[in-house]
This record gives C-alpha cells, sequence and structure tokens, in this order.
C-alpha cells in the first residue's frame, strides 16, 4: 500500500471522488496509469465524451418516464450521475444547483425545470458571466423568485437581492440601494406563460423581453452610474472583487474542504480575474494544488455523492433496463437532499448537518445494503479481487484490502480496533476462491459493510 504506484492510485481515487462520483478500484488504478495530470485533463475537456443517449431509459421506464412527471428528471440525473463520460459536467451541474436553488416546489412545471437543468450542465464550466446570464434568463429562475411581477411601476426586488446575496457577491458587499437599482435595471425581464395544457401538460415556457415595462432611468449601482439594463448589471458583477471571493469559496468548499482555507480562496479568486472569470480555469489551478491534493476525506459527502458513489462502487444500474431508479432518488429524499427541489432559496445546509443522527442512518443502512448484495456485479468483483495470489489473509490484511476497494479511507485506529472486535478474528481466513467460497464472502461482505458504516466512510 505504501508503493509509488498505491500512492498514485490513492490521489487518483481522491481526484474521482471530487471531481465525479468515485470509480471502483479496478477503474481508479486504470486511470492512474494514465496519470494524474492526464486524468485531470479528460475531466476538464469533457465535450470530447459523449453525453449519455437516454432513449431507451425513456422507453424502458415508461411508467415514469414522462416529461410531465415532477419526479422524472430527478431520476434521469442519477443514471447520468452513475453513467456519464463526463462526471466533472454533473459534479459541477450539482454544485450550482445547490447554489443557485432552484426547485420544482413552487416551480410546479417540470419541462421547465428540465430547462433550467440543461441550462446548468451546459454552462457549468464556461465562463461565470454567462452562467449568471442564462440563470437570469432562465424561465424556472425567473418564476422562482417571482421576476415576472418585476415591473417598471411596481419593482419586487427578490430576484436582484438573491442575484448579489446568494449568487454573486454575499451578505455585506452591497447596499439596500444597489438591491433597488439591480431590481430595476431588471424590470422587463420576463416569460411569456406558464399555462397548462388541458386537461394535462404544459406548453413551453420562454424567455421575453418587454421594453415597455422596463426602467429606463439612470440608476448608480455598485458605485457605478447609468442607464443599466440587466446584462451591465451582471457585467458589474462579474468584476467585482466580492465576486472572485464567493465564486473561489463556493468551488473551495464544494471541492476540497467543508473548513474555509483564506490562503487558498484567495488563490482561486486570483485565477478568477486573470482568466476572464473561466471558470475551466479555476477549477484547473484547484485541481492541481497542493491544497487540494492534501485533502482527502476532508469534507462530508451530500446524499446525491453518497448514494451515486456507493452505486459506482456495485455495478448497478449501468443498463437503461435496469429498474430501481426511483429507490435511488427515495434514499437521497431519505439523507436529506430532494433533487430539484431544495428546500429554500439558500439551497441546503451542507457539512456536518448531513450526517445528523437521522440522515447518518439512512446513509448507513443504504450503503450496508448495497454492498451486501453479491448479485451486484461491482460486488463480486470486488470480492473476486481481494485474495490476490493469497490462500489466505490475516485480518488486518482483508481489513486493509477492502479499504482499498472502497477507495482507502483514512481509517483512524479507534475504527480499526472497532472493526476487529466486532469481526471476532483470531486467524487466518481462508480466501481461495473468491466470490465462489461461500465462507470467505460472508466475512469480505461483512468487512465491506462495516467500513461503509464508519465514520470514514461518510467523507469523500
Amino acid at each position: 500500500m505504501a508503493t509509488r504506484a498505491a500512492t498514485d492510485v490513492g490521489l487518483v481515487g481522491h481526484l474521482m471522488r471530487r471531481a465525479g462520483f468515485g470509480a471502483s478500484a479496478s477503474e481508479t488504478e486504470r486511470l492512474a496509469e494514465i496519470g494524474y495530470d492526464n486524468v485531470v485533463e479528460g475531466l476538464l475537456g469533457f465535450e470530447q465524451q459523449p453525453r449519455p443517449v437516454e432513449d431507451l431509459l425513456e422507453r424502458y421506464h415508461q411508467d415514469h418516464a414522462d416529461e410531465e412527471s415532477v419526479k422524472w428528471f430527478s431520476k434521469r440525473w442519477i443514471y447520468r450521475m452513475i453513467n456519464s463520460e463526463r462526471p466533472l459536467e454533473e459534479k459541477m451541474t450539482l454544485m450550482w444547483h445547490a447554489r443557485f436553488a432552484t426547485g420544482r416546489s413552487k416551480v410546479n412545471n417540470s419541462p421547465m425545470m428540465g430547462d433550467h437543468l440543461e441550462m446548468l450542465r451546459d454552462n457549468c464550466l464556461g465562463n461565470f458571466r454567462t452562467l449568471l446570464l442564462e440563470l437570469a434568463l432562465s424561465p424556472a429562475m425567473i418564476w422562482w423568485l417571482d421576476q415576472q411581477t418585476n415591473h417598471s411601476d411596481a419593482v419586487n426586488e427578490n430576484f436582484g437581492r438573491e442575484l448579489l446575496e446568494l449568487f454573486s457577491m454575499g451578505r455585506g458587499n452591497y447596499t439596500e440601494e444597489d438591491v433597488r437599482a439591480c431590481a430595476r435595471a431588471f424590470t422587463g425581464w420576463t416569460i411569456d406563460q406558464t399555462i397548462p395544457r388541458y386537461p394535462n401538460g404544459w406548453y413551453d415556457t420562454n424567455y421575453v423581453y418587454r421594453s415597455h415595462d422596463h426602467d429606463p432611468d439612470v440608476k448608480t449601482f455598485l458605485g457605478e452610474t447609468g442607464s443599466f439594463g440587466g446584462e451591465d448589471i451582471i457585467d458589474i458583477i462579474v468584476r467585482h472583487p466580492a465576486t472572485g471571493q464567493f465564486v473561489a469559496s463556493n468551488i473551495y468548499r464544494y471541492f476540497v474542504s467543508d473548513t474555509p482555507n483564506q490562503e487558498a480562496i484567495d488563490y482561486l479568486a486570483s485565477v478568477y480575474f486573470e482568466s476572464g472569470h473561466e471558470l475551466r480555469d479555476v477549477m484547473r489551478a484547484l485541481f492541481h494544488s497542493d491544497f487540494f491534493k492534501d485533502a482527502g476525506y476532508a469534507r462530508v459527502k451530500s446524499p446525491a455523492e453518497h448514494v451515486v458513489g456507493v452505486i459506482k462502487l456495485t455495478g448497478e444500474h449501468t443498463s437503461e433496463y435496469e429498474f430501481g431508479l426511483a429507490s435511488l432518488e427515495a434514499a437521497t429524499l431519505a439523507m436529506g437532499q430532494e433533487l430539484l427541489n431544495p428546500p429554500t432559496v439558500e439551497g441546503w445546509h451542507t457539512g456536518f448537518e448531513w450526517i445528523d443522527s437521522a440522515f447518518l442512518i439512512e446513509r448507513v443502512n443504504f450503503s450496508a445494503d448495497r454492498l451486501g448484495n453479491l448479485d451486484a456485479p461491482g460486488v463480486r468483483s470486488i470480492i473476486d479481487r481481494l485474495p490476490g495470489a493469497d490462500l489466505s489473509l490475516t485480518p488486518d490484511e482483508l481489513i486493509d484490502r477492502c479499504n482499498y476497494e472502497l477507495g482507502q479511507l483514512n481509517l483512524e485506529d479507534r475504527s480499526r480496533r472497532v472493526l476487529t472486535k466486532e469481526l471476532e478474528l483470531h486467524h487466518d481466513i481462508p480466501c481461495a476462491g473468491g466470490s465462489s467460497n461461500p465462507d470467505f464472502t460472508e466475512i469480505a461482505i461483512e468487512v465491506l459493510q462495516m467500513l461503509s458504516a464508519s465514520k470514514e466512510f461518510q467523507f469523500a
């Protein structure tokens, strides 16, 4: 485990957990042979890889493959997280969805929410200005924050306030006068309609600009004065120092650690400005930084990351013909995260709030159940890999090899002592035959389940 090759596998495994949703040990070994730098470039250049083709998924899952269903898009998204050859695209989309919280609880229009998700996916790693502009043009966001009721003669500040507070700058970096000027600049930005087709379904909803409803008067915003419209406001926002800090701190917390590091955040903010607000350049700098490489298992996995990460290990749901996507969506909900339906405009409270007593039980039960299923191809593959060329393993060797397969968790001594005690093993374990050896299989599955119930397994 201390060889150079094992170290490289550990680093690549860390990268795949953060830039995606994890990978099996065998896949991580294959990627390590390519080299860390090459893997980073492959992740960043995801446009070279095709997106999943979902025609068969929709045909085979006709029970819920209906874009009018409020839950279809979240099921399809989980399938993409598991199977996409562009994992960073889905991970960045998940981050922006949590930051730019928009939910079906209020939007109540599945096609509109589906279009919003695709907008986030299309712009997740592009220029931050473009992302903010597309966010402002999104019918789902317009409806979510009542922008359609923002008129020149009756200003609604909801979108303008959240654009500054939650989407770009953060509190303390603007005044109430700035909020008012921002809202006035976005008057006239609205949607055509949200009328349902009778007896069911929805017409498409589109952004429209109504010049007669726009306030053209001079405004002062963040110290600049002019007859600003919405795009002018976004131009001012993206070049403001607070926005660089905001983008950098959000990316740092999501991809590095739940504990802020101001020096690292300042570095990422400098890349944000030097690159002209290009998110891809910020992420490249992050992945090559020492603070990223040294931050293994420093942040709590969100429910979606937890569920998809376990499924990536078990090798399930890789086929359009496999049922059970609804159970995965239900699992994330039970753990506190309903995709495409955050609880408030602030999104979800993350970090250790993901693992309170109720949510932790759901996480442990889910991972133990899935990793205890010998019919899952990934579980069988893990057990077949454990013996290697050995005919028997000591309890410590079995724990180490199972831990390696699950991603080389940073097991504390206390966790290892608990594992050893619970296993009640004081002798070598015959392991010849791997998954065809029922006695070894039973013990190996128990170790995998116990490791997945550990404190360490809750971190990425």
